[in-house]
């Protein structure tokens, strides 16, 4: 009888990448952040608590996150700091979901 597992790796380094990068996007508000970063360009902590229904030390320990994982980039302005988003994660992100198999559903 002949195998069907697969020669290849069980758990890559894209695996483990792309695990991360999905993990930091794993609530809400911080796909609502990196929304309006993509809708502003820029913007101050105390903007993105504005236009979230959440407390400045919520959004700060999201942003963290999103700094940690490399999906946001920030700039010290001051005492504050200004927030964008990083594009080459943003579209490492992409590209690794888009090399996840895509079957479609066969009509029943």
């Amino acid at each position: 009888m002949t195998s069907t597992r697969s020669t290849r790796e069980p758990i890559t380094a894209a695996d483990e990448e792309l695990a991360a990068l999905a993990k930091a996007l794993g609530h809400p508000a911080r796909v609502a952040i990196l929304r309006q970063l993509a809708d502003e360009g820029t913007c101050m902590c105390g903007q993105i608590v504005e236009a979230l229904p959440l407390a400045q030390a919520t959004v700060s320990q999201h942003l963290k996150v999103l700094r940690d994982s490399g999906f946001v980039q920030g700039e010290i302005d001051g005492p504050r700091v200004c927030y964008c988003l990083n594009l080459k994660t943003l579209n490492r992100f992409h590209k690794l979901v888009n090399e996840l198999p895509n079957h479609e559903e066969s009509p029943r």
